[in-house]
């Protein structure tokens, strides 16, 4: 099973570099950013599938949520709920 840290506190985003980061939003224990581009990066726990990430597993890394490029989305807002994650976008 994947360890995922719990933090009480304000930590650093680990973003790539060039990314601009338009929107935040945190559920109970995951993360999600929109980027200025219309990518979608997630992390945290991901037992439901609320990483995006075609998979029920967690990440304490941010990835990518390639599913939307794959289909020609841009993500515009996310709002996190306690255990799963909404996203607007554009096609």
């Amino acid at each position: 099973a994947a360890f995922i840290s719990i933090q009480a506190f304000p930590a650093l985003l680990d973003l790539p570099e060039q990314l601009e980061v338009s929107r935040v939003s945190c559920g109970s224990r995951h993360t999600a950013v929109v980027t200025r581009g219309g990518e979608l990066y997630t992390w945290g726990w991901g037992k439901y599938g609320q990483l995006g990430h075609g998979v029920n597993a967690s990440s304490d890394q941010s990835r990518p949520v390639k599913y939307l490029a794959a289909e020609g989305l841009r993500a515009e807002e996310v709002v996190c709920g306690p255990w799963n994650t909404y996203v607007c976008v554009l096609e």
